[in-house]
């Protein structure tokens, strides 16, 4: 983490009128180990449903995709998780000869380090090229190879992005790939309010956990007295507009002090912090999305309910 980059976006951030933190800082260690909770939580449907796609399915993928035994390619993962939906995919990339690098790409190296192990647990032998960054930097490491490549990007991650910012994001992988070259992208189908509200705000508390823990961070790294027993965690969701949003909440009228930032920042009682938004997505969605890129879709797969989709797209 750039500690200059952390404190410029949490000083905006806390100085709007509608106060904002970004996404991207909840992911320290404590944070990563919350999140794999909530991917085994009853309510968060995301993870089971594309487990679902690549333990049913990957066969079926690994056709769409157009990979053949005869020709090397590389597997690239952006922002991989602990592997455990990829691992569905590489038994029979392995079990049938198929002759290929897998490279998984995310900002913790911790992160990849539990993917690692995750991996060589069920495939021994199987070596794990990791890369831990920023997405971009080091997809322009990779970039020059002329092999054919596959990106995988998973668990409706991008929802995270608004709509012209995701079709920003996914031009800017468009610039590090070749013509025909493939991006399995993992989208959150759209679905009633009773199903998506419950996986951002869970019965046990552990999204509460999650959320605060980006005030715990804030505290350690920036010398802030965030009282975490002052601030609480809310969602919503709207059906007709498909996004969900997740905020932290001020339960008191309070100051709190950030001494690295030499600042002190005012919350009203209620006051909303705004932390992340998750897209719901139809493949209208998509296909807007993708109007003003270099991607077109080729292929899509679905879990039985059709709570979630893999969309197979190629680089025209």
């Amino acid at each position: 983490m750039n500690l200059e980059q952390f404190k410029t976006d949490i000083d905006n951030g806390l100085n709007k009128e509608s106060k904002t933190l970004p996404s991207k800082y909840f992911y320290d260690k404590k944070g990563d180990s919350l999140f794999v909770e909530i991917m085994n939580l009853p309510e968060y449907y995301l993870t089971r449903s594309e487990f679902e796609i690549f333990n049913l399915k990957s066969s079926e993928l690994i056709k769409k995709l157009g990979l053949k035994t005869t020709t090397y390619f590389e597997l690239i993962e952006l922002g991989a998780g602990d592997g455990s939906k990829t691992i569905e995919l590489l038994k029979p990339l392995v079990s049938k000869g198929f002759d290929f690098k897998y490279t998984p790409i995310d900002i913790s190296a911790n992160t990849l380090s539990v993917l690692e192990n995750n991996i060589h647990a069920q495939l021994p032998t199987f070596k794990v090229d990791k890369l831990a960054g920023d997405y971009f930097n080091q997809l322009g490491r990779l970039k020059n190879t002329p092999h054919p490549k596959v990106i995988l990007f998973l668990g409706s991650n991008i929802g995270n992005l608004t709509d012209e910012k995701s079709s920003l994001f996914l031009n800017e992988i468009a610039r590090n790939l070749n013509s025909r070259d493939k991006l399995v992208l993992g989208l959150d189908l759209r679905k009633s309010k009773s199903i998506v509200l419950p996986a951002y705000n869970d019965s046990s508390g552990v999204t509460k956990a999650f959320n605060l823990n980006l005030l715990n961070r804030i505290n350690t790294t920036l010398d802030a007295n965030f009282n975490l027993n002052e601030f609480s965690h809310t969602a919503e969701y709207e059906e007709q507009e498909g996004v969900a949003r997740s905020f932290i909440l001020s339960k008191i009228k309070q100051e709190v002090r950030v001494n690295a930032l030499g600042k002190a920042y005012q919350f009203d009682k209620g006051e909303k912090i705004h932390t992340e938004i998750s897209r719901k997505y139809d493949d209208k969605i998509l296909e807007d999305i993708l109007t003003p890129t270099c991607f077109k879709i080729i292929g899509k797969l679905t879990d039985k309910k059709e709570f979630f989709a893999d969309y197979i797209l190629e680089k025209r």
